[in-house]
């Protein structure tokens, strides 16, 4: 395996990964002694490009769901065409993701950065510009191509180079970045559609990832050792038959079936449960010669396996709720989407405070003592969210959903830091694939249940129904959250010295 994060390696050679013991008494008493590392100039600048990069492709991800309808109108499609731009980079990054482990032993950190955002920034041009249908599909499939790699990257980087005991505050910011931006998007989306054509959603992202890209191409240094292990293709099909199927079918719930389960949904959820087996059968096979393309070894550590579980669920609810919110919010109490773009957007600017002061007390308090209380409140807020009506006061809706956020924030950050910081260097680029590889499919589960859940209750698409639909989607949500703080209790205890030693929580 690779040191792909670790700044300070003498070559090319990682040690040995140990899944059943990640480091030695004598290691963590060596780490422990070990002076606190201060970042150099360059490893701050690459943390802040990739952050910044990171910000920009997952707002432009972010953006379209507002302005789908003006999209339909502009070019004359349907909405089950036009739900394919959505679709389509939801598709490309599902089977993306699950390969970044690889690619991060693989290529330089400039390398990987400079092909992503010249990706992304390539695609956002193409959708700028796009005269049609077809050609705006492909500018998003691109956008999608370079958008996979960077949070992965993002995360693995940030792990690698600060120092265990300031991992809490470091990833507090990077975990604000990638969670902010959705909450921000709406907002973005529907100011830019009130004054301007839904190509200036691209034209505006376009400089700005452009800057994006060549401050990282001249100023960011190449941190990382890389490792050259062949390419193994069928790895590849078998994610993009699994993790692809799997996307298309969750997603295609909300289709039109007269009530019954869609036959996209009947057949792409199985064959993407098998692929997915088989897919994780030869990884299991290939790593016994540090040859997979997703290592598994990342799942023996309970300090890694146990807060990917509570994630999972935990994002579920987090990803469905920016889909119900604004649609409850327009169809049931009259909203534009303006005004529920401006809605949502305290919610960011909460998740990117609570994020900062959490991290502040992670070193200290641990994930298990952030996590718990986060997912409580996360769990009453859906609850609470069950009770609402045509006449509930949007103040009322946006305090909860800042609450909400909070929580998640409390949540978010405590469960990357435990779960990364648990890995041995050598496994960091295959964990944070993981992690992200469960977000895009727990998102799309959590999703898909809820919807399927508003639709089935609604039982019709006036204001009153929709409202009907949503108490009900609300009521699952608040079952899944409740799921979710089970898991927590699961979580391993803080140490005192865990911050110092780094991954001793996977005991």
């Amino acid at each position: 395996m690779t040191s792909d994060t670790h700044p300070v390696a003498a070559d090319a050679s990682p040690p040995a990964v140990r899944p059943d013991r990640p480091s030695s008494a004598a290691e963590a008493h060596s780490a422990a002694a070990t002076p606190i590392k201060r970042l150099a100039p360059g490893e701050v600048l690459t943390i802040v490009v990739l952050a910044f990069s990171t910000f920009v492709a997952i707002l432009s991800e972010m953006v379209l769901g507002v302005a789908l309808p003006h999209v339909m109108t502009d070019l004359g499609v349907s909405a089950t065409t036009g739900q394919w731009l959505t679709t389509g980079y939801a598709l490309t990054l599902a089977v993306i993701i699950p390969t970044t482990g690889y690619i991060m032993q693989r290529f330089q950190l400039r390398t990987i950065f400079i092909t992503s955002v010249g990706l992304f920034s390539l695609g956002t041009a193409t959708a700028a510009a796009a005269p049609g249908f077809e050609l705006l599909l492909t500018g998003r499939i691109v956008q999608a191509l370079g958008t996979a790699v960077l949070v992965p990257l993002l995360l693995t980087t940030t792990i690698g180079l600060v120092d265990p005991s300031r991992r809490g505050q470091t990833m507090a910011l990077v975990t604000a970045v990638t969670a902010v931006a959705p909450a921000v998007g709406p907002a973005f989306s529907g100011l830019v559609l009130s004054q301007l054509s839904w190509r200036w959603l691209f034209i505006i992202v376009l400089p700005i990832a452009l800057l994006g890209l060549v401050i990282g191409a001249l100023q960011m240094p190449n941190l990382t050792t890389t490792r050259r292990t062949a390419f193994d293709a069928t790895s590849l099909l078998l994610a993009a038959i699994g993790f692809g199927a799997l996307v298309y079918g969750l997603a295609s719930v909300g289709e039109p079936s007269g009530g019954h389960p869609s036959a996209s949904f009947l057949v792409a959820v199985p064959v993407g449960v098998l692929g997915i087996a088989a897919f994780v059968l030869r990884q299991l096979r290939l790593q016994r010669r540090d040859a997979a393309l997703l290592d598994m070894r990342i799942f023996s550590y309970p300090a890694f396996t146990r807060p990917v579980i509570a994630f999972t669920f935990l994002v579920m609810g987090a990803f469905a709720l920016s889909t119900l919110l604004p649609l409850v919010l327009q169809e049931s109490m009259g909203l534009g989407s303006l005004e529920t773009g401006v809605l949502m957007a305290p919610g960011g600017a909460t998740i990117a405070i609570v994020s900062v002061v959490v991290g502040r007390h992670y070193d200290r308090i641990g994930a298990r003592g952030l996590v718990i209380p986060g997912v409580l409140v996360v769990s009453a807020g859906w609850w609470f969210m069950s009770t609402f009506t045509q006449q509930t006061s949007v103040w009322v809706v946006l305090a909860t959903f800042v609450v909400i956020c909070a929580g998640q924030a409390f949540a978010w950050v405590a469960i990357f830091t435990m779960s990364l910081g648990a890995l041995p260097s050598a496994l960091a680029p295959h964990g944070s694939a993981a992690l992200n590889t469960v977000q895009q499919l727990g998102g799309a589960a959590g999703l898909a249940v809820l919807i399927a859940i508003l639709s089935a209750y609604a039982g019709g698409t006036d204001a009153a129904a929709i409202a009907h639909g949503a108490r009900a989607a609300f009521t699952v949500g608040a079952i899944i959250a409740l799921v979710a703080l089970a898991t927590t209790f699961f979580l391993p205890r803080h140490r005192a010295s865990e911050g110092r030693r780094g991954a001793t929580a996977a005991h």
